[in-house]
């Protein structure tokens, strides 16, 4: 990657410098500096994130796809991969037994392809966003089996040859890797999981499917829980392609926990995707934070970090990383408060962002 040149130029506003992270839990002094003015980028202009050597995406909005240009310009300028925030969760898709709601997701997958840009699906099956429909379903097992099936087929046969790839199952498991008493366990039993990926590979057979869900990086219990029930349905032939880690986390949970997180799920040979990611700067949520220049830097090295030890593990793992919406404003963090993405909440770019291409050098 030497056509990236660092050129970072950091205005010190206060008696703040633009530090790097020398320890992973730096007590910090008082807050002061703005997130968006405490520093300044200059970057080459020919470079944005698409150049990165995997996809490089982002959970969007499409309200704000529709209401704000300047929304709109960055996904085109910035990003290779989308995936739908909330589009394609099942509540809007399937909002009623015998009603789908594709408008939406059309609106986004169209507006993907006529950008060149790869489409992830969220999410076919999960225990939260539930439309009222499915929670008050009346049946026996068959029924339910049916409304399983159905449900899956004709969303993923509507998308198919658009959405490259979907999650399958999004936060089946607990803190301990064990699997959740979800609706879908409580009325299909344990095995609703091969059988959403059947029905999926059945609909599309050329669709990545992965099972995805976070706190990979928290801790060791739900990591190998998740990768030991991965290979016991590989082992059962189910079609499974790859693995999705959240990674919501911190400037300060430290290398060895993403190092494991990373090199563990790719020791499995699946494809990796890095699918919801974003770094808390204000993860004690202190009100009225503000983030200093170190702590944005402390950011940015962190992301770098952890754009580093993906770009390591093998090219035909690397389905790419993908970020939680585009700026800080955006943010599901934002009420916290927090900083949490590349671009701040005036769309410009933040330190985090030249982290990003320096982990890919």
């Amino acid at each position: 990657m030497n056509k990236f040149k660092i050129l970072i130029a950091c205005l010190v506003l206060g008696s703040f410098g633009c530090a790097k992270d020398d320890s992973e839990n730096t007590t910090m002094t008082p807050e002061s500096v703005s997130a968006t003015k405490s520093t300044t980028l200059a970057l080459d202009e020919g470079v944005t994130l698409k150049d990165l050597p995997f996809k490089f995406g982002a959970a969007v909005n499409v309200n704000h796809m529709k209401s704000r240009p300047e929304y709109k310009a960055l996904i085109i300028k910035e990003y290779s991969s989308l995936t739908a925030e909330n589009a394609m969760k099942i509540g809007a898709l399937h909002p009623a037994k015998d009603t789908y709601n594709f408008t939406d997701a059309d609106y986004l997958v169209d507006f993907a392809i006529a950008n060149g840009k790869r489409v992830h699906g969220h999410t076919l099956i999960w225990d939260s966003s539930l439309p009222a429909w499915i929670k008050n379903f009346q049946g026996d097992y068959p029924a339910w089996k049916k409304m399983f099936e159905s449900h899956i087929t004709t969303i993923v046969k509507h998308f198919k040859g658009r959405v490259a790839s979907w999650d399958v199952i999004n936060e089946a498991f607990d803190d301990s890797g064990n699997l959740q008493n979800t609706i879908w366990r409580q009325h299909l039993g344990p095995n609703y999981i091969d059988m959403a990926f059947i029905f999926a590979h059945r609909a599309d057979p050329a669709a990545k499917l992965f099972i995805n869900d976070y706190g990979h990086e928290n801790g060791n219990s739900r990591r190998e829980g998740i990768i030991a029930y991965v290979k016991a349905l590989r082992t059962k032939k189910v079609p499974i392609h790859g693995i999705g880690m959240q990674f919501h986390t911190r400037y300060n949970r430290g290398t060895s926990s993403w190092t494991k997180a990373i090199n563990e799920t790719a020791a499995t040979g699946l494809l990796v995707h890095i699918s919801e990611l974003d770094i808390s700067v204000n993860p004690d949520g202190v009100k009225g934070y503000v983030p200093t220049a170190e702590r944005l830097a402390q950011q940015a090295d962190a992301y770098k970090t952890i754009f580093k030890l993906y770009n390591a593990i093998p090219k035909a793992q690397q389905w790419g990383i993908t970020t939680w919406n585009l700026t800080d404003n955006d943010s599901h963090l934002k009420s916290r408060p927090d900083y949490p993405l590349p671009f701040d909440t005036n769309y410009q770019k933040k330190p985090a962002y030249q982290g990003i291409l320096d982990g890919v050098k």
